[in-house]
């Protein structure tokens, strides 16, 4: 079978996890944007709590993404959830980091002014902080959405969405009629995946950031 063949012998299906690899990234993307823009938002004033961020931002990083999954296992089964929980784990640490290098480098003199002219705090958050910090944290979304469609890959090994079923597949059976071919397709599946995310989150940055930061 050539790889011709094996692409047309299973579209729907390889379509079909294509749309789940897809889906399970983006939304895992958007949930960790809001917990790392919620929790750099509480902890960018202080010195301290920047610190501990940034660090269990690093350390979560060395984390191999294999031995996590697998350790999901135990308390959640097999399936979605421990695919969900992983991959949103590793997209909020990039995010998290740059929502608190864009937090902390609003100018005080804007958020003092704020004050003085009456707004409140979420006022001051959502009007001023939040889309001067925007680029800087957007920044942090297209690292962590390129970084984790591998991730969503290696969730297969749980029985987790998406083309890393193809991977595991031929892997499970190299020498056998088909396996490379899997291999190649769950591979070159999830690039192109990056690569269509990543050019929507920048049509996603020009619409949202003002042409006054960009």
């Amino acid at each position: 079978m050539d790889f011709g063949e094996f692409l047309s012998s299973r579209s729907s299906e390889i379509l079909f996890a294509a749309a789940q690899h897809f889906s399970l990234v983006a939304q895992s993307v958007v949930l960790a944007t809001v917990l790392a823009v919620a929790i750099a938002a509480l902890v960018h004033r202080s010195s301290l709590g920047r610190a501990v961020a940034n660090s269990v931002s690093a350390v979560g990083l060395t984390i191999p993404s294999f031995a996590l999954i697998g350790l999901m296992v135990a308390p959640f089964g097999f399936g979605v959830k421990p695919a969900v929980i992983v991959v949103v784990f590793f997209a909020a640490l990039p995010i998290l980091r740059n929502a608190i290098v864009g937090l902390a480098g609003v100018d005080p003199a804007l958020v003092e002014s704020a004050r003085g002219l009456g707004m409140s705090r979420l006022g001051i958050f959502f009007r001023i902080e939040l889309p001067l910090a925007w680029p800087v944290i957007l920044s942090g979304v297209r690292v962590s959405a390129q970084m984790v469609m591998g991730v969503a890959a290696v969730a297969a090994y749980v029985l987790g969405p998406g083309l890393g079923g193809f991977i595991f597949q031929g892997l499970s059976r190299l020498g056998g009629a088909g396996a490379i071919e899997s291999v190649v397709t769950g591979t070159v599946g999830v690039i192109l995946l990056a690569l269509i995310l990543d050019l929507l989150l920048l049509g996603l940055g020009r619409l949202t950031t003002s042409k006054g930061i960009r």
